[in-house]
């Protein structure tokens, strides 16, 4: 294999692959409720005409029987026409099926009608949230730690999350919660090398690494990820002491880092200002008192106490 074969192998990133969805969204036959809804009103309007006609007639049972069971029928009929109306508010959609069949999906808002015999199953379309609990998992380095995310998300395929799953929601819960965890044990709380990736130090890129992970375990669904976030991350109280000791210790050490070098420049400054200023003439043990005291007076925690020496530097 080649080598840039493997190394898009190594950082490609680890996620389920999910099988591919059987169905996908149309857009359902349907036509505007209003013209429907006249229609219907004006069936049933004329079945009770018809029906009001035929029992206060003085005719035969015969003539009374033309126009109350015609009359029955256009009722029935138009009832069962109107039972086809949907009101579809903004941010829904509805799932058509035929006796089992997918038939499409309506997203266009207001009163639509479509074939009576159909059932419609009602979908929210709108942005939801959904925050995990706060989960104890161990780290890279067996570190007990906890953590939580909160996920951004919407239904973009109707289709696949009817018929795909069981219960979308359940599932987008649950996968969120194992990408989360799957995630936690990947990479550490804090890296111990400077060049490795850690959940609290490189927070931007392990979102970015969530966020792909989610997307290629709820795509089956027909869900889209819009954002992921974690939000809650800490040691676990039983390490929690003993880790922030380690922490203040490295904050320690990188100030003290931070003072030595700073100390070393201002030394260095003073000694070429001195030499070019022809100040004093120093030899190389003056220069080392001068040096170690400087270092001293620069990087010491208490304020130095000067000594006065009455003789002279080697005496």
């Amino acid at each position: 294999m080649p080598k840039d074969q493997d190394h898009k192998t190594d950082t490609a990133p680890d996620v389920p692959e999910m099988p591919a969805p059987r169905v996908r969204e149309f857009t359902a036959h349907s036509i505007g409720g209003g013209l429907a809804l006249l229609l219907g009103l004006a069936g049933l309007l004329i079945g009770g005409g018809l029906i009001a006609g035929g029992a206060a007639a003085a005719a035969a049972a015969g003539v009374k029987a033309s126009l109350i069971v015609p009359g029955v029928v256009a009722g029935l009929a138009s009832l069962l026409a109107m039972s086809g109306l949907n009101m579809v508010a903004p941010g829904e959609a509805r799932v058509v099926q035929l006796f089992g069949r997918y038939r499409g999906t309506i997203r266009q808002d207001g009163l639509r009608w479509v074939n009576p015999f159909t059932s419609r199953t009602k979908i929210s379309t709108r942005v939801r949230n959904h925050e995990t609990a706060v989960l104890k998992v161990n780290d890279a380095y067996g570190n007990p730690i906890e953590l939580a995310a909160v996920v951004v998300w919407k239904v973009e395929d109707t289709a696949q999350a009817t018929f795909e799953v069981d219960d979308f929601l359940e599932f987008v819960s649950t996968q969120t919660e194992a990408a989360v965890r799957h995630i936690a044990i990947e990479y550490p709380y804090d890296a111990h090398d400077e060049g490795g990736l850690s959940l609290r130090g490189n927070a931007e890129e392990i979102t970015e690494k969530l966020a792909v992970e989610l997307h290629a375990r709820v795509e089956a669904a027909g869900v889209q990820i819009i954002e992921s976030r974690f939000t809650h991350l800490a040691y676990a109280p039983e390490i929690a002491s003993a880790m922030l000791q380690r922490q203040q210790a490295g904050a320690v050490v990188a100030a003290r880092r931070q003072i030595v070098d700073g100390a070393v420049g201002m030394v260095e400054a003073a000694l070429a200002r001195i030499s070019e200023q022809d100040i004093v003439e120093l030899d190389e043990e003056r220069k080392a008192a001068m040096v170690s005291n400087l270092m001293v007076v620069l990087c010491g925690d208490r304020s130095p106490q000067p000594v006065l020496n009455t003789g002279t530097l080697y005496q």
